[in-house]
């Protein structure tokens, strides 16, 4: 097996600086989402004959995505990050609410449509190998969509396999080789040139780098940096990982039970949170700072089941900062100019 660092050809430095500032003003959104909303019916009990519930998974979620932007969402495991992006890419069908792309309402799609929208809209997965044929060589993993929407073959399709192969930074002769000779990284390098072959506008990157160690973490997001900037993606790049998204996006998204908490520009809301769940996630993450060990929010207990939510607000029964109008009162979003929002009575004197 061939180790990643023999292959890697990524820049070692920082992304590049993305084409649209924060501070630019904003042109119609590529993706824009509007009261999203699934909902799924899980069985309750262990019985087969049990009555069914309504989960909320994603609950009226309104968020847009600009062209060339990078927008981070982050979140608890369940929190309906994964959910949110298939949503966004219609690998699920909302129970309500709008998507549109490219100014298209494409919620209710369906048949050849659909299929016509994957040409702009692909996605890299968390699992490289997983979500590679073991059965196939690297060259026909990479040229089936070109096979299958563009009608390539012969010495047009495998020299376009070539240049893919080349932009995220193997050796040619690797397409001879199956994802079970690869390392995690160069399979997961595999998995992106699958995704840019047709040209698309969006990709959704759904935990792309958590299966990978940490140097190889680096390689693969200054990969998907150079890419946005040399072929104008767009991306949703989903990640547990704070650090990971605050390398690469320009703006993020806090999701929690469903719903979107808070939203702004990467720079601002790493620098000042304002809601409480944003603030404990940043201070979970590992800090060589003694001085922040002390003004730390420490999450305590476990969400509640998305099944039976507290009333009022969602995040009440684990955050610090939660009063009497918490209980009572839903929190809507609090617009703090900038583009920032946040779902918390208290956002405002948080930010401060």
């Amino acid at each position: 097996m061939t180790s990643e660092a023999t292959t890697a050809t990524a820049p070692a430095t920082a992304p590049a600086t993305p084409r649209r500032s924060d501070g630019d003003a904003p042109g119609a959104p590529l993706l824009d989402l509007t009261d999203v909303t699934r909902d799924f019916r899980v069985r309750v009990g262990a019985m087969p004959w049990g009555p069914f519930a309504n989960l909320r998974a994603v609950d009226k979620v309104t968020m847009g995505v600009q062209p060339g932007e990078t927008f981070g969402i982050v979140g608890e495991s369940g929190s309906g990050k994964s959910t949110l992006g298939r949503l966004a890419l219609r690998l699920l069908e909302p129970t309500s609410g709008t998507i549109r792309f490219d100014g298209k309402d494409i919620t209710r799609l369906r048949g050849d449509r659909l299929r016509q929208l994957r040409n702009d809209m692909q996605m890299v997965f968390q699992d490289p190998l997983g979500s590679l044929n073991p059965r196939m060589k690297i060259k026909t993993i990479v040229g089936e969509p070109l096979r299958v929407f563009r009608g390539m073959s012969g010495k047009e399709l495998s020299d376009r396999v070539a240049e893919l192969l080349n932009s995220v930074g193997l050796s040619t002769d690797r397409g001879e080789s199956y994802p079970r000779e690869l390392s995690g990284g160069q399979r997961q390098r595999v998995g992106i040139a699958r995704a840019i072959a047709l040209d698309p506008k969006l990709i959704l990157a759904d935990e792309a780098v958590s299966a990978l160690d940490v140097s190889v973490q680096a390689q693969v997001i200054n990969l998907f940096a150079e890419l946005r900037d040399k072929l104008g993606l767009t991306y949703l790049f989903i990640a547990h990982g704070l650090p990971v998204v605050r390398q690469i996006s320009q703006r993020v998204g806090v999701m929690y039970l469903g719903r979107m908490v808070e939203t702004g520009p990467s720079d601002e809301l790493f620098s000042a949170p304002a809601h409480p769940y944003t603030k404990a996630l940043l201070d979970a993450a590992p800090s060589p700072d003694p001085s922040r060990r002390g003004n730390r929010v420490l999450l305590k207990g476990e969400p509640p089941s998305p099944m039976n939510l507290p009333s009022g607000c969602r995040f009440r029964s684990r955050c610090p900062f939660a009063q009497q109008i918490c209980a009572e009162v839903d929190p809507p979003d609090v617009d703090l100019g900038g583009g920032r929002t946040a779902a918390c009575h208290f956002a405002g004197e948080l930010a401060m």
